[in-house]
């Protein structure tokens, strides 16, 4: 039985079954509730805190029908085509606020990676920033973007040539890949106080023939993997144990001359990879293990494919064709999509599910270059960052979408200029000298961007 929210007459009522998929705002079950058609969103949102009982306000959205209710009910029921007289589905979820600029950490050349070791996994409950430059170099940052250590160059063990990716492997270690064939393992240390710290470098991975593009990270209680997609086409599965880890292949070492041979590093345990995955025709730009299942990997590469492998099998279990070459990856585990970043400046959800019948449920829409990173709010599995050449990340919610004629789609809700540019200005299309390199959405600090403008931007999202 319908429960009334008003004492206007039933003419200019319309009944709406409020719910959510978030488990911290469960409702009564009163079933369908009649609101007035004159309700917008705020008028909504103090209904749906009314029903909770929430001692503080929480700010509502409204998704009906795939759209965000930006108007009344009323008119966004005509604009949509809907009976007034129908029972319409309202799906709330705490809105998303606008992206605020915190800070920036500049560099001394373009910044290729960043990510994030929360407070919660340090036993001094301070995050901590690892960024990756073309210079070469990792750098730790703490909150006040102070340095606290910064990586040695090629002749203490370090990268000779630009770094591609970075990611923390544990509070402790670190992991670095780029252009000279190598994935570098590094032991973090921070002195008593937490002022000053050390990278010193601990493993070097050695199994690919030709630059590494991204390395992904997974923590496991048998021991820490590491995957590596590279341009020789092939994936890398390593351990990040000395003991767990075989011989380097001999071919894969270094030979140097006479005159090099002091450079070398000696103390630098050096090792090979568990296995190499083939399959990829072309470079691979992106990896990622499923977040369930350790076993299972996705890839993505320059051939139009995204692969899932077995890794214990080293064997790919299903390939989706597209037709963009694929640029980076991230994985939607609420939603059972992988995200890709595309060539062709969408960004395209792919269903990985062997029984899946289209290989594209969404396509994103708003970029005007290449996609080529990509993360998820810690908060929301519905809302996506992305970062792209054409000098902006958006932010996408993917319960906004729209029925096109094979998917949906979906448009950005928000676009975030780098701080580079100064106030009103717009980047150019081609994003010369802002693009977007690296992303992180961590849960405390909020979302960080990596960019050709050789600065971290921060923005708090909550």
């Amino acid at each position: 039985m319908a429960m009334s929210a008003a004492t206007e007459s039933s003419a200019s009522q319309v009944r709406v079954r409020l719910r959510s998929s978030d488990g911290k705002y469960p409702l009564p079950d009163s079933g369908a509730i009649l609101v007035p058609l004159s309700f917008r969103r705020i008028a909504l949102s103090s209904l749906v805190n009314g029903l909770l009982e929430h001692e503080r306000p929480v700010p509502f959205d409204f998704v009906i029908n795939g759209s965000y209710l930006r108007t009344s009910l009323e008119q966004f029921l005509s604009e949509q085509g809907i009976s007034s007289e129908t029972i319409v589905d309202a799906e709330f979820a705490p809105a998303q606020k606008v992206p605020q600029y915190v800070t920036s950490f500049q560099h001394d050349d373009w910044v290729s990676a960043v990510d994030v070791m929360p407070s919660s996994q340090r036993k001094t409950n301070q995050p901590r920033i690892l960024s990756g430059c073309y210079d070469g170099l990792l750098r730790v940052w703490d909150t006040s973007s102070n340095v606290l250590a910064v990586s040695p160059g090629g002749e203490g063990g370090g990268h000779s040539m630009f770094i591609k990716d970075a990611r923390w492997v544990s509070p402790t270690e670190a992991v670095s890949v780029g252009f000279n064939r190598v994935a570098r393992i590094w032991k973090y240390q921070e002195s008593d106080d937490g002022l000053s710290a050390v990278l010193k470098p601990s493993i070097h991975l050695y199994g690919h023939k030709e630059s590494i593009n991204a390395v992904a990270v997974s923590r496991r209680k048998d021991g820490d993997r590491l995957l590596t997609g590279s341009l020789d086409c092939n994936i890398g599965l390593w351990s990040t144990s000395k003991s767990g880890s075989p011989p380097a292949p001999p071919e894969s070492l270094p030979q140097p001359s006479a005159n090099k041979k002091r450079k070398l590093n000696p103390s630098v345990t050096q090792r090979g990879p568990l296995s190499m995955l083939e399959g990829h025709s072309e470079q691979v730009t992106g990896v990622t293990f499923d977040s369930q299942n350790p076993d299972v990997a996705y890839s993505v590469s320059w051939d139009e494919t995204m692969r899932t492998w077995h890794l214990p099998s080293s064997s790919v279990v299903d390939t989706r064709k597209t037709d963009q070459a694929l640029l980076s990856i991230h994985q939607l585990p609420e939603m059972n999509l992988i995200a890709t970043g595309t060539a062709g400046v969408d960004i395209k959800l792919i269903d990985p599910r062997v029984s899946a019948s289209a290989v594209t449920a969404m396509v994103l829409k708003g970029h005007k270059n290449v996609v080529v990173c990509l993360a998820s709010d810690p908060n929301n599995g519905y809302n996506l960052a992305s970062g792209s050449h054409d000098g902006t990340v958006r932010l996408f919610d993917l319960r906004n979408r729209k029925q096109s004629k094979d998917s949906f789609t979906s448009q950005s809700v928000y676009t975030i200029q780098r701080q580079s540019l100064g106030s009103g200005k717009v980047a150019p299309p081609v994003g010369s000298g802002c693009q977007v390199y690296g992303l992180c959405w961590d849960n405390e600090l909020g979302l960080l961007s990596a960019g050709q403008d050789k600065a971290i931007d921060v923005y708090n999202s909550q």
